[in-house]
Order: structure tokens, then sequence, then C-alpha cells
């Protein structure tokens, strides 16, 4: 089986779904991809990879459609048409399989068309010109093209999340052409014994909490100096570690302001980017790991790693109630819950910090759940499943 699958993101494919899925899951069970998209040259060992035009640049987005047909017609015969959060080839994609004569499937691991919404919205909040005009148009016309043209075509969706196939199914699709398939993290990479602690000095003799993941202003990242600004009060060798880095580097100098702007700097370490493998060893040393996710329409159906990822490393953690998380920590027993709001939040960590025997117990559900329901080869094999059936 070959699908030919056109995906949003640039060439060669970074994120860890697509690479776990794609690039070692499907394989197992005999299905090959001819991937499709812009960006740079590479090799992929699960099938062909056609890189066509750009991925930067102001007109990018206007010839990626043309371009994705182009590549579309070098992958040759396959046996399904998948496009993966586009709108234009989206569309393209759709009329693409019924020339084929073969399935169109789309697979949204993002609400896009709220996304450019979001994107009008802050636009606005500095007056309605004509940039706030294009992308309100952008907008109006994705809506229409995903929801009347584009998700109406697809034998099968793959959505992100419970959440985001609810959310579509009150727009009117059905809920037996959809298929859930949330982000999790490849067993053996999480696995705690394979990690090897980071040996950084400044953790010494500190109540280590960690961050995994990017920061940012979208992210309300600054909520993260909130909880531990509460904290170091009654715990002054309290030390929030953030491993990760910001989409850019006027994000991360915003960042380092509010720490400063707190005097949080003896208790918060921002890493900036590191390689996985130094986070994990970062993570291993936190005694509790923190996943707030701000809620809305955008985040609201996603399904973050940042939870499973500390279930897989066995360490206890506290997380808000966006959907996704609140499934895995209803679920797996292997975290609490707290509302995204600073008071609660930290007395939940500081729950945490204070009974060493409920964090024990909470660390020692969180591998064995994900192992059986959240590691890519489980997700892999109903993947493959949902494939066969779908195009049988």
């Amino acid at each position: 089986m070959r699908i030919g699958f056109i995906l949003r993101d640039p060439l060669p494919p970074t994120r860890a779904d697509v690479l776990a899925l794609f690039g070692t899951e499907m394989p197992r069970y005999g299905i090959a991809t001819e991937l499709v998209g812009q960006g740079a040259a590479s090799h992929w060992g699960a099938g062909r990879m056609h890189v066509m035009g750009r991925a930067d640049g102001v007109l990018a987005a206007v010839f990626s459609p043309f371009w994705d047909a182009l590549g579309l017609w070098r992958a040759g015969r396959v046996d399904c048409v998948q496009v993966r959060d586009k709108v234009a080839s989206g569309l393209l994609g759709r009329v693409a399989a019924a020339w084929l004569g073969v399935p169109f499937i789309y697979w949204m691991s993002f609400p896009i068309v709220e996304g450019f919404a979001e994107r009008r919205d802050q636009i606005a909040r500095h007056g309605r010109g004509l940039r706030w005009a294009a992308h309100a148009l952008r907008a109006a016309v994705s809506r229409q093209v995903i929801y009347r043209l584009v998700l109406p075509g697809a034998r099968h969706i793959f959505v992100q999340s419970e959440a985001m196939a609810h959310a579509l199914a009150q727009k009117g699709v059905a809920p037996a052409r959809m298929t859930a398939v949330p982000m999790g993290v490849d067993a053996a990479l999480f696995d705690r014994a394979a990690v090897t602690p980071s040996s950084d000095a400044r953790l010494d003799g500190r109540r280590v909490i960690v961050y995994l993941g990017r920061i940012g202003q979208a992210r309300q990242s600054d909520f993260l100096l909130d909880v531990v600004d509460l904290l170091r009060a009654g715990l002054p060798d309290v030390l929030l570690v953030i491993a990760g880095d910001a989409a850019s580097a006027d994000e991360m100098a915003w960042m380092r302001r509010q720490v400063a702007s707190r005097a949080l700097g003896e208790h918060v370490l921002l890493t900036g980017w590191l390689a996985q493998h130094a986070a994990l060893g970062y993570a291993v040393r936190a005694e509790v790991g923190l996943s707030p996710i701000p809620r809305g329409a955008l985040f609201d159906v996603s399904s973050p790693t940042k939870l499973v990822e500390y279930l897989a490393l066995g360490i206890a953690c506290v997380a808000n109630d966006i959907p996704d998380q609140q499934l895995v920590i209803e679920q797996s027993g292997a975290a609490l819950s707290a509302p995204m709001q600073a008071a609660p939040f930290s007395a939940a960590v500081r729950a945490l910090l204070d009974d060493s025997a409920l964090r024990a117990r909470l660390a020692a559900r969180g591998p064995a759940w994900v192992a059986a329901n959240r590691s890519y080869d489980i997700l892999g094999r109903a993947v493959a499943a949902t494939y066969r059936r779908v195009l049988a």
C-alpha cells in the first residue's frame, strides 16, 4: 500500500508523530509513503520524498498547491491521497484523488482555520487596516474551503484528539469518518533507565520542577513564573527548569524580561535549545513536571506531548484540564489536575513536593499506562488498521 502524502510542514519532516508513525511504524504493516511538500530533499526510508518548491518566502503559500500537484504527479500511482493541515492543497488533494480514482484522506493535526481566525483577531487589536483585511479574507475563505469542500469529500479524517473529533462532529462530520490519533512517545527513547541524568551542578540541593517544551507569549509561558513565584515563599530552594527554546529570539528575550521583572533569577533556569537526550537528562532530575496549556479554541483540541512524556519517564506531574490532558489524567491516575490559575496550580505542585509517597505512587503508574496507550507502536497499530479498513 502506498500513500501520496502532502504535508504542510517543511520537508524533510521533523515532527515526532510523522517520523514515528510514517517513518517507522507504517512500514511494519506494509504501508509506504510518498511524501510531497516544500523544503529540502532528503532520504526517506519509508518510501520516497518529492520536494517541490521552497517552504519560505512571501509567495510560498500561493505557489505551494501548484508545487504539490507536480510532486503528486511525480509520486506516481498511489492507493490514496492524504493531505495534512493544508487548505488549498486540501482541495487539490480531493480533486487529484477523484482524478486518480483513489480515496481522499485528510489529516488534521491542528485547527488551521481557527488558527487563521485567531491571527486575524490578534491583528484587529492594533487596528483594522489592509493587513487585517488580508488576514480576515484568508480566514473566511479557508473556512469555506475546509468545511464545505475539503472535509465533505474526504473518505476519512484523522484528527489530533477526541476533543477535535467532537468539535468536527458538531460541524456535521460523521463520527464514523474520523479517527483520533493523539500525540505519543517513543517508548524506548523515553525509558527512564536509558536516560542519563544531567550533571548540571545548578540543580544540586534544589527542589527541582520542570517544564519540557517550547515557550512563548501565545502559550502564556509567564504563567510558569507566577507558579514558582508563589512556591518560593514556602520553598526557598525551589528551582524551575524550563528545558526548551522559544520560537524566536524576541520571544526568548520576552521570557527573560519576565523572569527579571519578578526577581526570579535564582529560581528559574532557562536552558534554551537542547538536544532531546539533554532535555530528558534535566527532566529526570525533577521531582515534579508541569504541563499548563491555555484553554481556548486552538489548544482545547490539541494533544500536548509534555504530560505523556512526563508519565513515560516516571515523573509525577501537574497538568491543567484541557480535554486531552484531563482524559490522560483520569485514565492513568498518574498526575494531578489543576486549573491554569497560579494559586490552585502551585498548590497542587506543592502537594506533590510535600508528599513523597504520593509522588512515588503517581510516578509509578505512568510508564505502564503510556506503554499500553500512547506509545507509537500502539498508535501505529491503530492507524494501520484504520488504513486497511478505509482503503479496503
